[in-house]
């Protein structure tokens, strides 16, 4: 069984050289990749028993394949299906394609790597190739995006790097299980880079300006896909090691409170995008066991959202409510937000369900608040203006479903119907019990309610200094004095 994990670990890199030597094949090759992963990751959530595959015994480098990797691997081969057919019918390159396959087989292998070392060289060519894809515009404001955000994640995976070197030094292995008896300042080091990676807590205030500022495409595959790569071992950690469980959820339920905390005044629709992921970052750690079907609710609707705010008349808030909006558009964004908020129905239903089962005592208020946060961030877009269906009047070019290419509604058609469909697969009976249901809803009418009387009527926004690059890297010095705290404790 390893020869062909090993060839499929090594397609995307093969496929994005040869789409690069003959252009004309690089969309099909894009999306031939895509359509492997995922037939790929089905098999995986249909084994009843995990995969191990051990490359080098005596260092430990090792794959792992089981149904959570199955699941992070099926939202990477969606969202990136989806993103190569919004993107079909455009002018890009050669040269885009060839790093969409990169990012993606990058992804994936961070998905199955369990060892330190393996993890550390995806998470690298993963920055890479997502660095190239934000400044594939050229301009002098993305390449200082671009730039940013491969300063501050080569200076987090430094430190990761001296945290496998000592886990090394202590166990003669990278081996994640040797986590169980790392010093505490490897663990320290580890998380910080990790915790960077993934955009948790402060360290991760890089995120809201780099997937705003990219290009809607790409802003898709990095809020969809590319912040998971770094979740995903917190995960494994997590479980791994038992005496870790308690700093991931911490974490978990920091990062969920901050990024709605951030987003509750934000009038940018894509900065409310890109809060709102940092915010499901954390959601998706609170329970390591479920944080698999999470991640994957949260992809597919976090993706169909920025495709269609990159489609909008504009990016502003209050401009928005003063022109409506196709019912077309508004459509696929109110169901993608109901997803994320927890709206029964829907996958994003069903995985917070089972994310709230999941959780421990002290988390469960923390959590119920976030909820709270969540409902009312994506009211912001749930109560945006709509013209009725029929309806014919002359609107902005920007807002004519008729002008949008059929690449674009193929994608969200996928992204929101995977939303629907993924739901009566991961569907279980106590998600609907009575109980459930009347939390939900008084959830969601709380949020609704707040926002209506509130945080709609709310000026300014909070301060953006502590986005700033010299700022971002003292959270990483913070960070790292804060988890050296942590795990001495």
């Amino acid at each position: 069984m390893t020869t062909p994990i090993i060839i499929w670990m090594t397609l995307p890199f093969l496929l994005g050289f040869l789409g690069y030597l003959l252009p004309k094949c690089d969309r099909y090759f894009a999306l031939g990749m895509a359509l492997f992963s995922g037939a790929l990751a089905i098999w995986l959530l249909g084994r009843p028993t995990a995969l191990e595959l051990r490359l080098l015994d005596h260092f430990g480098v090792s794959l792992l394949l089981d149904t959570q990797t199955g699941f992070f691997v099926l939202t990477n081969a969606l969202v990136t299906t989806a993103v190569v057919g919004y993107c079909w019918q455009s002018q890009k390159t050669a040269f885009f394609y060839t790093q969409v396959l990169m990012l993606h087989g990058s992804v994936n292998a961070t998905f199955m790597c369990a060892d330190l070392m393996s993890l550390y060289v995806a998470l690298e060519v993963l920055a890479i190739a997502a660095f190239l894809l934000i400044t594939y515009p050229r301009s002098d404001r993305s390449l200082w995006v671009g730039l940013r955000y491969l300063f501050v994640s080569n200076t987090a995976m430094l430190f990761y790097l001296v945290g496998a070197v000592l886990v090394y030094r202590v166990n003669t292995s990278f081996a994640f299980t040797g986590l169980a008896n790392a010093p505490s300042e490897a663990l320290a080091l580890l998380f910080v880079g990790l915790l960077t990676k993934g955009g948790i807590f402060i360290s991760g205030l890089w995120l809201p300006l780099t997937h705003s500022e990219a290009e809607t495409p790409v802003s898709a595959l990095l809020s969809g896909v590319v912040v998971k790569a770094g979740v995903f071992p917190l995960l494994r950690f997590a479980l791994i090691a038992e005496a870790l469980d308690p700093l991931v959820r911490g974490f978990g339920v920091a990062t969920a409170l901050l990024g709605v905390g951030y987003a509750l005044l934000e009038r940018d629709t894509k900065r409310i995008l890109a809060l709102s992921t940092l915010s499901q970052m954390g959601w998706i750690l609170v329970a390591p066991a479920v944080g698999g079907g999470y991640a994957l609710a949260h992809g597919l609707a976090k993706s169909a959202s920025f495709l269609i705010a990159g489609n909008l008349p504009s990016r502003q808030l209050p401009v928005l409510r003063q022109q409506p909006i196709r019912f077309p558009l508004w459509l696929g964004l109110a169901l993608a937000s109901l997803s994320i908020a927890g709206c029964p129905l829907l996958l994003g239903f069903t995985a917070k369900a089972l994310t709230v089962k999941e959780l421990l005592p002290w988390q469960t208020g923390l959590m119920n608040l976030a909820a709270i946060g969540t409902a009312i961030v994506m009211a912001k877009f749930i109560c945006l203006p709509r013209h009725r269906p029929g309806y014919t009047a002359t609107a902005g070019p920007a807002s004519e479903p008729s002008d949008l290419p059929l690449g674009f509604w193929g994608a969200i058609i996928l992204l929101i119907g995977s939303l629907l469909v993924a739901h009566y697969f991961y569907f279980y009976p106590t998600a609907y019990s009575g109980a459930t249901r009347l939390k939900t809803g008084s959830i969601l009418a709380i949020g609704w309610l707040i926002h209506a009387l509130l945080i709609q009527r709310l000026p300014g926004q909070f301060p953006r200094q502590w986005e700033q690059l010299e700022h971002l890297i003292g959270m990483m010095s913070v960070m790292l004095v804060v988890l050296f705290w942590m795990v001495l404790v």
